[in-house]
Formats: C-alpha cells, structure tokens, sequence
C-alpha cells in the first residue's frame, strides 16, 4: 500500500530536521566538502622538500654554464667571513716583504701566560718545556729532531719568522693555524721569546733589587750537584 504524497513530503522535512538536530552534513555539503578534497589532494602532491631539490652532485658535468662545471670558482676577491686581513703585520708577520722584529700589539704579563700555557700544550710535546727540541715525542723516537729555540740562528730571527712557521709550518712541522688563533700565535712567540732571554740571561739582566737571591739559590745548586 503506497503511502500519501503529503506524509512523504512530511517524511522528507522530518527526516531533514532531525539532521539539522544531530549535525549530520546535508547530501549536498558532502559532495561539495568531497570536491574540495578531490582539488586539494593533488595541490598536496606538489610539495617539494629541500631533501628532494634539484641540485648536481658533486663535480658533475652542467649545460647551463659556458665552462661545464657544476662547481662554480669564488667571485673575484671574495673574503670568507671572518678572515678579512686589514692588519697586515698581525695576519702575517711581515712589514712589507720582511718579518717583522716588533709586535703588533704591546707585550704584558697576560700575553706571556696566555703564551705559555699555549706553548705548553701545542709546543712542548715536541719542543720540550724549555725549547731545547727534547719534547716527549723526541724522547719516544720521533725522528726528527726540531732544532733547540736557543741556537744562535734562531735567537737571532726576527718575532715575525717564528709567527710565520706557527702559522703555516715547517718542515716536519704541522701548520697550527686551527689551534691557534692569530693572537694566540703572538702570544707563544712572545712566551718563546722570554724562554730564549732566560736560558741565555746574564747577572746584568735581574734587576739590582734582586740580585741579592741569585747567591743564596747559585751556592744551593752547587750543593746539589756535590
């Protein structure tokens, strides 16, 4: 038995009601939501992370500049940060083409302890504690010997000879430009500088005021010795 066009039509705006009470979207809020879904998703797929970019490996051949390299050379007169050398002196050791025999910055008693205990851990494994070339390695069987700081050849090189080799090494001799910043090697020459004046000193270089100690401690070494 089919039911009245009019309890239908009820029907329909009871049901619609009840919808509108529960929350439940209308048929056609769903399809326009889905829509919306349908155009999105693959907006989404476009996503490019930077893991995920173009990019050449290293080296690798490129057709976009004339020269083929992927790697570019440094723009003409690039400066890294950091590194930007004004003070030539400083930077370098020299005055013009020579080493310099001055400092460029003056010499106290918190350059010379900051020198030592550089010159302490980076120098005397080789070194040894006093410059004579007899550092710990020395003794262990490195063999090559580095020449004592208190040969007259090097007593008599300028400040800026010793900041130079620290810099960029010698020989056998590692460069310690990534240990020590540029201060820090001033420093340790400045610290070698007071190794080579006291292991070379004379009476005429202790100041009168305490030339009065250097009898009682001279008189106590030559006991020791007996």
């Amino acid at each position: 038995m089919r039911t009245p066009g009019f309890l239908n039509a009820e029907g329909a705006e009871g049901r619609r009601g009840r919808r509108e009470k529960e929350g439940v979207p209308s048929p056609s809020l769903r399809v326009l939501c889905a829509l919306c879904a349908l155009c999105v998703y693959p907006l989404s797929a476009c996503r490019q992370d930077m893991h995920d970019q173009p990019r050449y490996k290293p080296l690798a051949r490129s057709a976009f500049f004339g020269d083929e390299r992927s790697a570019r050379p440094l723009v003409a007169d690039t400066v890294a940060r950091g590194r930007l050398k004004e003070d030539e002196l400083l930077e370098t050791g020299k005055d013009g083409k020579d080493f310099s025999a001055v400092f460029p910055f003056p010499v106290d008693m918190t350059v010379l302890k900051r020198g030592r205990d550089r010159f302490e851990i980076y120098c005397a494994p080789c070194h040894g504690r006093v410059g004579r070339g007899d550092g710990m390695v020395v003794r262990r069987g490195f063999k090559t010997r580095p020449a004592s700081f208190h040969e007259e050849r090097l007593r008599a090189k300028p400040a800026g000879y010793f900041f130079d080799v620290i810099s960029n090494g010698f020989g056998a001799m590692q460069d310690y430009q990534a240990q020590l910043s540029v201060r820090d090697r001033w420093a340790v020459v400045a610290y070698l500088r007071a190794l080579q004046r006291s292991q070379n000193a004379t009476a005429a270089d202790v100041p009168e005021s305490a030339r009065g100690a250097l009898a009682p401690k001279a008189a106590a070494e030559g006991e020791h010795r007996r």
